[in-house]
């Protein structure tokens, strides 16, 4: 029987890691997540699992390259400018068609930034996680008991299709405390690897781990055949949360921590008449199109929410194809909006189109 326990976010998504099966952590301490990898640095040793504090992050995402190679569940944490550290090994990652998970709890930027809660590396986790044509799973939890649940989801997606999956939090989330419902060991189905360099004894052929192609044509094979399978995981996997969008003149567009405070406002704003809606982007890659194509065959304008200047309002209009207006409300810097905030921006929305 699961079991319900207070944690604290980082601990929480460490306890529902090894719970999923992964037993390989590579990291480095960064502030606001550096309590996931010493949790697994108590945790793993008692499970007969791997804690390495690796030299750098570049060195952690290496090792977890390694790790992946080998048909293992593997991960690594960081925050902000540690996952910038680690997107060359990403991109060698997505181009060998290794499943891995990161973590990026963030924080401020650009550069040093601050320790506050952030939703800055949007650009990065859906646009630019490495070099090169790819992309990588992002998930976008709003409580510790959606980053416990997304973690299995992110593992079984990365291992199914055979590319990083990363779990986009935040600050905020990582230090919060909840009570959370986490999966019993054992319950996790693993997948067969057969891709893996395990060591054959003579019974297979080596199987080879690489990204590098000297061949153009086949560079361009290889791509092209992953892109195929990124528009298979566009039709299938998004996930979005659709609050109160049945029959909204305006719809908010928020995720993650930022997005638990935007309900608060579009409950304030129904309880004074206005028709407001919320669509949560639960995964940000592949970003939920169709869901907003529906908000948008009612909806008058689109506010997006962020702790960012605003990173994912150009994603929001291309997914409606600019057919409504799309405004953008919030702070950086480790502000967080208040529900009172994201209350007038709703009410001087709706009085600019009454």
């Amino acid at each position: 029987m699961s079991e319900r326990v207070l944690m604290k976010g980082n601990e929480a998504l460490a306890e529902a890691a090894i719970r999923n099966g992964c037993r390989h952590f590579f990291g480095y301490p960064i502030t606001p997540q550096t309590e996931l990898a010493a949790y697994m640095s108590k945790r793993m040793p008692k499970i007969g699992g791997t804690y390495l504090q690796a030299e750098s992050e570049i060195a952690a995402a290496n090792m977890v390259l390694g790790a992946a190679s080998a048909g293992v569940r593997a991960m690594t944490s960081s925050s902000s400018p540690g996952i910038s550290l680690k997107t060359e090994a990403i991109s060698y990652m997505c181009g060998s068609d290794l499943p891995c998970l990161i973590v990026n709890v963030q924080r401020g930027g650009p550069g040093l930034g601050g320790i506050q809660a952030s939703q800055a590396d949007y650009w990065q986790a859906t646009k630019a996680p490495g070099h090169g044509d790819l992309h990588i799973l992002v998930f976008a939890p709003c409580s510790v008991q959606e980053m416990v649940d997304l973690v299995g989801k992110a593992f079984a997606l990365a291992d199914q299709y055979r590319m990083p999956a990363m779990i986009l939090a935040d600050g905020m989330l990582g230090q919060m405390m909840e009570p959370v419902v986490l999966c019993e060991p054992g319950e996790v189905q693993m997948v067969e690897k057969p891709w893996a360099v395990t060591g054959h004894g003579g019974r297979r052929p080596h199987n080879i781990v690489n990204s590098l192609f000297l061949t153009p044509d086949e560079l361009e094979r290889t791509v092209k055949e992953r892109f195929e399978r990124y528009r298979k995981i566009e039709k299938t996997e998004a996930l979005a949360e659709n609050y109160m969008t049945d029959d909204a003149d305006y719809v908010i567009v928020s995720y993650g921590a930022c997005a638990r405070i935007a309900k608060s406002a579009v409950l304030a704003a129904r309880e004074k008449g206005v028709k407001v809606g919320l669509v949560r982007p639960l995964t940000l890659w592949p970003f939920p199109k169709q869901d907003l194509i529906k908000a948008a065959e009612h909806a008058k304008e689109f506010l997006c929410v962020e702790m960012s200047m605003g990173q994912m309002v150009d994603d929001v209009r291309l997914a409606i194809s600019c057919s409504r207006p799309v405004s953008f409300f919030g702070h950086t810097g480790g502000i967080i909006p208040t529900p009172a905030e994201i209350l007038a921006e709703i009410e001087k929305m709706a009085g600019g189109n009454a």
